[in-house]
């Protein structure tokens, strides 16, 4: 829970972002915000997976008690977190511009996107760094600590996008510029209680070396965990591509949607994060009939909290929505979305808790290629025939639930077939 309630405060202080630029500057600086968000995701989410195989190679490291190993990769991570934030920031200052122009974003927008996701790209070495100082932390099974921190970030980037937006009149680059200064706190307060650490994972200067086989490890499991939130992210791209194609309130709904929806998938993706930790860390300990029972619970735990937040949002989505613009017009098409996607995102529920037992196990490559042929292949085939087809905003967002249930479906025949697999080979490879 603490692990869902991080993902939701980052988002909400996100929405801060789309509400106070909504409110004081207006639905086009709002749409040209929220119009970024699949760059940014398909820029983030490579890298951020990796973080992924830094949580479960130190999980595995903890079930066996090998703390030598543990400190290892700890330092090792860090050093790449820093290197992917480092190689994101130079990428994401050369592909601004042709990535905005690409998505065929309204060119009412497109100078404040474009400006937007320059500054954006600045925070990205502290972005990354925050993911994986708190992948270590998560991998000792502690969620409490990385919430903390965001808090206290978070709440920063509040008063700064209030006095950068309200009180000095920068809109697009004073809600960029206040979301990098904030990430720059996060990092930094995790950085210094990894330092201050009395257990395995501190940071100590004279350690700060990359070892080889740990590095692989994380990056074998990490890059196909990568790739999966990136494939989510390609196929977000040509959405929101069609979505930019059907007018600027169409952008603005959806820009204000996607911050009540993605509370939702939060929900669900903390869950399958917990399954990646525990199904490790027993996995490590050779103990794979607890493996199993992890996934059970995970997953009944994570339909009931979804199913819960899902009626919740749905139920007050029209009165939410107003909070980021009051235009009726805006609201209408950020409602369809709303309701199209949470009434249907139990079939996503599975798809997150199996993939991420899956990389538990170290098996991160499978659902990495059920991902890409179900997410990515339907929403692109349905971009391109159903919607080219019928025009209109309620048969794009039902892209979702198809290319959910097709997932779901392969992804139960792939999850069960890799743990025959795993029990065949019985015992766990340190």
């Amino acid at each position: 829970m603490p692990l869902a309630l991080t993902s939701i405060l980052q988002q909400l202080f996100n929405a801060a972002d789309i509400a106070v630029i909504g409110q004081f500057a207006g639905k086009h600086a709002m749409a040209a915000v929220g119009s970024n968000s699949p760059i940014i995701g398909l820029m983030v989410n490579l890298f951020v997976g990796v973080s992924i195989g830094a949580n479960v190679v130190i999980s595995n490291y903890t079930g066996q008690h090998n703390e030598k190993k543990i400190s290892e990769a700890t330092h090792t991570a860090i050093i790449l977190a820093v290197v992917c934030g480092l190689l994101i920031t130079c990428i994401g200052q050369l592909i601004a511009r042709p990535m905005v122009e690409l998505l065929g974003t309204p060119k009412v927008i497109a100078p404040m996107a474009i400006e937007y996701l320059r500054i954006y790209f600045l925070g990205m070495p502290f972005i990354m760094l925050y993911n994986f100082e708190s992948a270590i932390f998560r991998s000792q099974g502690d969620t409490r600590t990385p919430l903390m921190c965001l808090f206290i970030s978070g709440v920063i980037n509040v008063i700064l996008n209030l006095v950068f937006v309200v009180g000095l009149h920068i809109d697009v680059a004073g809600v960029a510029l206040a979301t990098v200064i904030a990430n720059v706190v996060s990092s930094s307060l995790l950085f210094l209680l990894l330092c201050r650490s009395k257990g395995a994972i501190r940071l100590q200067r004279e350690k700060f070396q990359v070892n080889r086989a740990i590095l692989e490890s994380i990056l074998r499991i990490g890059i196909p965990s990568g790739l999966q939130g990136t494939v989510f992210s390609i196929s977000n791209l040509v959405v929101q591509s069609a979505i930019n194609s059907l007018g600027a309130d169409v952008v603005a709904g959806s820009s204000a949607a996607f911050n009540l929806e993605i509370i939702g998938y939060y929900i669900l993706n903390s869950f399958g994060q917990a399954a990646v930790t525990f199904v490790g860390q027993n996995y490590g300990a050779g103990n794979l009939k607890r493996c199993r029972q992890i996934t059970k619970q995970v997953l009944l735990l994570d339909e009931l909290f979804t199913v819960i937040v899902a009626v919740i949002l749905i139920l007050s989505g029209r009165q939410l929505l107003m909070l980021f613009n009051g235009d009726p017009v805006v609201i209408h098409y950020g409602y369809i979305r709303v309701f199209t996607l949470l009434s249907t995102e139990v079939l996503n529920v599975v798809i997150e808790v199996l993939s991420g037992a899956m990389r538990g196990y170290g098996s991160s490559m499978v659902p990495a290629v059920v991902t890409f042929v179900g997410i990515c292949g339907v929403r692109i085939l349905w971009v391109y025939t159903v919607f080219s087809q019928w025009h209109t905003w309620g048969v794009l967002m039902a892209v979702y639930p198809a290319s959910w249930l097709v997932t779901m479906l392969v992804m139960i025949f792939a999850y069960f077939r890799e743990v025959r697999k795993i029990g065949a080979r019985g015992m766990v490879q340190a």
